[in-house]
């Protein structure tokens, strides 16, 4: 019997916590909701719906009809403007590599592996972008061949893609089926060497690669077939590509494009809610920016908005630039560490696991 009643007693305990807990919560979620600031309602919702499990919150606050003016507060406008290749000159180095066009004085300082990385900070976030100097070195790596659709469970984690391309950095790369985390399998498009080893294009897709100049091309694959992008891979030279979503339904903001030949797309608002972010960009002389922001938590930061990824392109001088996959999955891996991690608890020293990843290969591997 005493042993009952203290059993009982730490499950009454245990449930008045939760209790208590799910009210401070759900009360926090209210005010925030409807209290007095717009920004504040507006990013929660923009935020919230850019999430896997938590879209559902936005519903138990608002109507369908308020999450839509929301989003249409705080979205991008479409674009159709391609990539201009014209617009970046890559300058060969003495060598006659791929080195990227060195200018008389170094804008950046370029360590022995002709990397840069720089911290910042922004209203909500701590980012980290790593400039390459070389973009013939930026290629995707792959676990290729992938599991089928019922044992999808071989992705890996961000070092250990750079190590099995024996690279010496990375980030995350494209979408993916996410179903338990575990990554092993892309959506879309993923072209590497050359090879297009997944091709199932759906409306929204972005293809984000280089072609065999080393330039960064962006390219809508929305009303394309297999065959369509097939054809269009080889007469573009795609070397290296991953694809990420462009749509804006109202149940979510999933945006690609950021920077077309110079022109930052238009937005409204913040573009999107705040989350952990990864893109990619790619200056005039070719260089490549490849960003990573934090969010969700982690030291207290919500995460980068749409708007923070365009003004942090612009400031160091990108020509085109494109979002990609980010939320927990947002990493960055150099020199056999990481420079950000996804928030996750389990894997706050790892990344997710992944099926593709933009990696930077050593200057020995060219």
């Amino acid at each position: 019997m005493k042993v009952r009643k203290v059993l009982l007693r730490i499950l009454l305990v245990l449930v008045t916590f939760l209790v208590i807990t799910f009210a401070g919560l759900n009360y926090t979620l209210y005010s925030i909701c409807h209290g007095p600031s717009e920004t504040a309602r507006d990013l929660f919702v923009s935020t919230i719906l850019e999430t896997g499990a938590l879209q559902f919150l936005a519903s138990w606050y608002f109507s369908e009809e308020e999450i839509l003016a929301i989003t249409n507060r705080n979205a991008m406008a479409q674009t159709t403007e391609e990539v201009n290749t014209d617009l970046i000159v890559i300058k060969p180095s003495e060598e006659g590599g791929g080195e990227g066009a060195a200018t008389e004085e170094e804008e950046f300082d370029f360590d022995e592996n002709g990397i840069a990385i720089i911290e910042m900070t922004g209203r909500a976030y701590m980012a980290k972008l790593m400039i390459v100097k070389d973009p013939s070195r930026v290629k995707v790596a792959t676990i290729y061949p992938w599991s089928d659709m019922n044992h999808s469970k071989n992705g890996v984690t961000l070092e250990e893609l750079v190590k099995k391309a024996d690279g010496i950095a990375g980030i995350n790369g494209g979408e993916y089926f996410s179903e338990g985390n575990w990554g092993g399998r892309p959506k879309g498009l993923t072209v590497c060497e050359g090879e297009i080893q997944y091709n199932d294009p759906k409306k929204g897709d972005v293809m984000v690669g280089f072609n065999e100049d080393n330039i960064l091309v962006i390219k809508d694959l929305s009303g394309m077939n297999a065959k369509q992008v097939e054809s269009m891979v080889a007469e573009e030279r795609i070397r290296d590509a991953v694809s990420f979503k462009d749509e804006e339904n109202g149940d979510s903001n999933h945006f690609t494009k950021l920077i077309i030949n110079g022109n930052a797309r238009e937005i409204s608002g913040n573009g999107s809610g705040a989350n952990p972010r990864t893109s990619i960009g790619q200056r005039a002389d070719g260089t490549v920016l490849l960003l990573v922001t934090d969010g969700r938590g982690a030291s207290g930061h919500l995460g980068a908005t749409a708007a923070d990824l365009v003004s942090i392109m612009q400031e160091y001088g990108a020509v085109n630039a494109a979002n990609l996959d980010g939320g927990s999955s947002s990493a960055m891996y150099y020199l056999d560490k990481y420079e950000m991690t996804s928030v996750t608890l389990y894997y706050s020293t790892s990344s997710w696991r992944l099926p593709t990843g933009f990696v930077v290969m050593g200057k020995e591997a060219e």
